[in-house]
């Protein structure tokens, strides 16, 4: 086989295996079990407050986990806490830089499902610097 045939059949298996775990850990109905009681979505309001620090920070990410594409964002401070790897912890005199995400209902459960809540994170409610009020995912 030439390398060009090798290349292309790795290629195209990349593809489909790289497909099939962003469908497996974003969209599918497999791999995680909601809590019973999932925290509290106000679904009156138009747009949730999110305050992310880790990978949604990112675009891409954002899109891949939620579908929208026009997410606002906008820089944030998260005061009183320090960040250790993939959780932030209270910590007098800390900071977090962060994004501040305004999203919707659906968008915010889609969330909830990427941050695999009630099994490795909750949601809770913190005021940021500027004095907004936001959740943000914090790990069991």
């Amino acid at each position: 086989m030439r390398w060009g045939t090798r290349l292309g059949i790795v290629l195209m298996l990349s593809t489909v295996v790289g497909g099939g775990y962003l469908w497996y850990t974003f969209r599918s109905p497999y791999g995680y079990e909601p809590p019973a009681s999932p925290p509290i979505v106000d679904t009156r309001l138009e747009r949730h407050a999110v305050f992310v620090y880790g990978t949604l920070r990112y675009d891409l990410i954002r899109w891949l986990v939620t579908g929208d594409i026009d997410i606002a964002s906008s820089h944030a401070t998260l005061k009183g806490y320090t960040r250790n790897d993939l959780d932030i912890s209270p910590r007098v005199g800390g900071t977090v830089e962060g994004e501040l995400l305004k999203v919707s209902t659906p968008a915010l459960q889609r969330l909830d499902r990427y941050e695999r809540i009630g099994a490795r994170y909750r949601r809770v409610n913190v005021r940021l610097e500027d004095g907004t009020s936001a959740w943000v995912y914090r790990r069991i």
